[in-house]
């Protein structure tokens, strides 16, 4: 009843808080034989990791990964492989904390946060560890991007790739779309004229000691019709479930999502032509699902993050003893969650697709594509 995991086929299980020695996950139902060193996963942490911007949090972690379990390597499996593999049993990752500063939290020990999960937490548990939030900190989310990077092995031909489309008020121009630009900025940002624009508004709030909030953008290229399952299982649930279990996410849109409601049948109708693969879509406002069930479109979803709740500005609220007090948080914090939030999205993106397309191979069996990106 704790629920620390998701998925099915695919199971993912974090552990660990913000301020102890470390966090982690288990991996559990990848497949064997997929090739696996900690550089595979550390690349997907850099992208994710605090301390690379003044828009960011100063906390430094190297965010350095270790795996403890599930992989093997001998002189057999390196001729036949390459290298280190996978063997079908957990796998275990783990990522020290090297750079906690508990003392900024000292303050904050009984009182309760106003945005936070403080109180929530204290009234289920009666006990919490105020030190960076614990286990609520977006700390966790290391350990997610650890898990995407092994689930983004396991479905075959599938690209995932997030960008961010609006900070505060600020949203992209989607005409000057590029995603070669989320590569050369530190937003994640596929509109190269508004990274100034959002330069200057994080400034602002960032001098204001203040936090705001942003959109980030998912697209899966190469899912092929058929992953997901009616009813109880479709694919857009579980995607929307794994997408708002994000820290900070406050809603979850599926292709159009809420702009649909303002769209005519005719409009929101994506029409088919016959195509050599099959039917050819002239459009996606279903984000690439229909009936929970994939249509071989790009999955298309996007996530709003709420502003920071740690912010210098007083704020009214209550402490452990029901008094009346007023919270300034200290610390390191990010102004806006939604910067790092690109690549969490993407890895729980991954997680889903991968659950989704081995639980489709076990009902429906598969063409024998090689499972893997080696």
């Amino acid at each position: 009843m704790s629920h620390n995991s998701f998925g099915h086929l695919l199971r993912v299980t974090t552990w660990g808080e913000s301020h102890g020695p470390a966090l982690g996950c288990v991996v559990d139902g990848c497949p064997p034989g997929l090739r696996l060193d900690p550089a595979d996963i550390q690349v997907w942490l850099d992208r994710r990791r605090p301390g690379q911007g003044r828009f960011v949090t100063q906390r430094q972690e190297p965010d350095q990964v270790r795996i403890l379990s599930g992989v093997f390597e001998d002189e057999a499996v390196r001729a036949r492989f390459g290298g280190q593999v996978t063997t079908g049993t957990p796998i275990a990752l783990m990522i020290e904390n090297v750079d906690a500063r508990s003392r900024d939290y000292s303050d904050i020990a009984r009182a309760f946060r106003p945005g936070h999960a403080d109180w929530s937490y204290f009234a289920k548990y009666g006990v919490r560890d105020y030190r960076g939030g614990g286990r609520q900190s977006a700390r966790e989310t290391a350990a997610r991007v650890a898990a995407g990077a092994i689930a983004r092995k396991i479905a075959p031909g599938v690209e995932i790739r997030a960008a961010l489309v609006q900070i505060g008020p600020h949203a992209i121009d989607r005409s000057r779309w590029d995603w070669a630009q989320t590569l050369s900025n530190p937003f994640f940002c596929p509109d190269a004229a508004m990274v100034e624009v959002w330069e200057a508004h994080l400034e602002t709030v960032r001098k204001a000691g203040s936090s705001t909030g942003a959109i980030v953008e998912v697209e899966a290229r190469g899912v092929p019709a058929g992953w997901g399952a009616p009813v109880y299982g479709k694919l857009d649930a579980e995607l929307a479930a794994a997408l708002m279990s994000i820290n900070a996410a406050k809603g979850v849109e599926i292709g159009a999502g809420f702009a649909a409601a303002a769209l005519s049948g005719e409009d929101n109708a994506d029409e088919m032509r016959s195509g050599a693969g099959g039917p050819v879509f002239l459009s996606n406002h279903a984000g690439g699902i229909l009936g929970g069930i994939s249509t071989g479109q790009d999955v298309v979803a996007r996530v709003a993050f709420k502003p920071t709740s740690s912010i210098l500005t007083p704020r009214r609220s209550v402490d452990e003893a029901g008094a009346e007090i007023e919270v300034r948080t200290r610390g390191r914090h990010d102004p806006c969650v939604g910067i790092r939030a690109a690549p969490v999205v993407e890895a729980m993106t991954a997680c889903v697709l991968a659950d989704a397309f081995l639980r489709h191979r076990g009902q429906t069996g598969y063409d024998g594509t090689p499972i893997g990106d080696d």
